[in-house]
């Protein structure tokens, strides 16, 4: 790769860090007005100004050359070099959603640190070079700062050239693509009931082989677990396996299920994926490879629909159009032991589904935080306290600290809120109506519940 900091680059951006300096008080004092929480101008600062209306022509072939043609050409030339400073001369905060794009696939430091100082100068804030891609995330999340004109259509143009089968994932939606990153992996595109066949991705698993808890010797009994029940029928899904395969189809109890995990958001989910309108085959879900604010994007392998993970809407393609919205089953997230002896006739996924893996993300991983950005996290909580949530019939979304609630219950308090009643299961927590019907609940971390349910109440004592 040529050397990246021209002449030219380096006057454009030495001149504008040089005037950031100067006008970073000023700009703290004059923009206190921006409708943003606290919490946030205390975090991230004031946002820039932003412009409105289209991208001039000269601004339009420079995002071009800059992000689009760098990425079909495999390379950072002179010309790159000159769109990037023209870019920056040109002061619209809006562009830098695109660059955050690219400095997701960006491979040498000297580029990553172009784009971040180029970021610095278009946002109005010095950022770190360290981690610039998660910094500049971050505070365009928590600023809430506008895309671009046509964004989908250039932010496609480079995701789709690093993996062509994204070709039908970005497409327009009751989506914020603004908010989709890539997550490291592939997509996952094979076709139902191919569980065993190797992939360079994050392989679902499809009606994944079963034992009784008596032969599940290889599981010890404080192993994380993630139970289900479906008319009746109980089954253990192991996060050792989870965070392997973090999508299983499977059927259970009559019914048919789609099952993600989000190792990031430590959350797994059960979805119905049957009695669907007339003329909708089964949904079979798959792990795109793709994140929003650090939460898996699945979609459908057969009609290549987006699916809101932590909602269970469909967002893009046919489903979106026909308004599906998948109902959900309980999460009981506990350990092995525990689950096992309130349900002794359990079924449990078999240890070959693990690939001989025995990952532990919370303990290791994720154990500072996020490490994909998230922007602004509601401050009530800590991000990675767990909480149990629901949706009450009313609507609203409700989440209680389990640590909290536990506590109650063994005190034999009631844990309440509206009609929704939350039980002991097993060692976990599950939600249930006045007469006791299943309400769909699950575990996850507190930032991720509070991101994707921002009206959210807390419950507490």
């Amino acid at each position: 790769m040529p050397a990246f900091t021209t002449s030219r680059l380096r006057r454009v951006l030495g001149a504008g860090l040089a005037a950031l300096s100067l006008l970073l008080p000023a700009m703290a004092t004059a923009q206190q007005a921006p409708a943003l929480p606290a919490y946030i101008l205390e975090e991230f600062g004031a946002p820039p100004e932003i412009p409105e209306g289209p991208l001039a022509e000269d601004l339009q072939r420079a995002v071009k050359m800059a992000f689009v043609d760098s990425v079909a050409q495999a390379t950072w030339g002179r010309d790159q070099t000159t769109a990037l400073a023209e870019i920056v001369e040109a002061g619209d905060p809006r562009v830098v959603w695109l660059i955050a794009d690219l400095m997701r696939f960006a491979s040498g430091p000297q580029l990553s640190v172009a784009l971040t100082e180029a970021s610095s100068v278009l946002l109005g804030k010095r950022l770190p070079r360290e981690n610039g891609w998660g910094n500049v995330t971050d505070h365009l999340i928590a600023w809430d700062i506008p895309a671009p004109p046509d964004y989908l259509a250039t932010k496609r143009a480079i995701f789709t050239t690093v993996v062509p089968g994204w070709d039908k994932i970005f497409v327009e939606g009751q989506i914020d693509w603004r908010h989709v990153s890539w997550g490291g992996v592939l997509i996952d595109d094979r076709p139902f009931g191919t569980t065993d066949d190797p992939c360079n991705c994050i392989p679902a698993a499809d009606n994944p082989a079963v034992s009784s808890a008596e032969e599940a010797t290889w599981l010890s009994d404080d192993a994380i677990v993630f139970g289900v029940e479906v008319n009746g029928a109980y089954r253990a899904y192991p996060r050792r396996i989870m965070e392997v395969r973090e999508m299983v189809n499977d059927t259970l109890g009559g019914r048919d299920l789609g099952i993600p995990y989000c190792t990031l958001c430590g959350a797994a989910q059960a979805y119905f994926t049957d009695q669907l309108p007339a003329g909708v085959e089964r949904p079979v879900l798959r792990t795109s490879g793709l994140l929003i604010r650090s939460n898996k994007v699945m979609y459908d392998v057969n009609s290549y629909s987006v699916f809101d993970t932590f909602l269970g809407t469909a967002v893009t393609g046919p489903l979106a159009e026909k308004g599906i919205a998948l109902e959900q089953a309980s999460v009981v997230t506990t350990d092995w032991g525990t689950w096992k002896r309130a349900h002794p006739e359990t079924t449990v996924l078999i240890e070959e589904l693990a690939l001989g893996r025995d990952f532990d993300f919370r303990n290791g991983r994720d154990a500072d935080g996020p490490i994909f950005p998230v922007g602004d996290v509601d401050p009530r909580l800590p991000v990675h306290e767990d909480v149990v949530g629901v949706v009450a019939a009313s609507g609203t979304p409700v989440a209680f600290q389990r640590s909290q609630a536990v506590a109650a219950l063994t005190r034999g308090e009631d844990v309440t809120f509206e009609e929704v009643r939350l039980t002991l299961d097993g060692g976990g927590l599950r939600a249930v109506d006045a007469s006791g019907a299943d309400l769909g609940s699950h575990q996850a971390f507190w930032f991720a519940w509070s991101q994707f349910h921002p009206d959210t109440v807390l419950w507490s004592e």
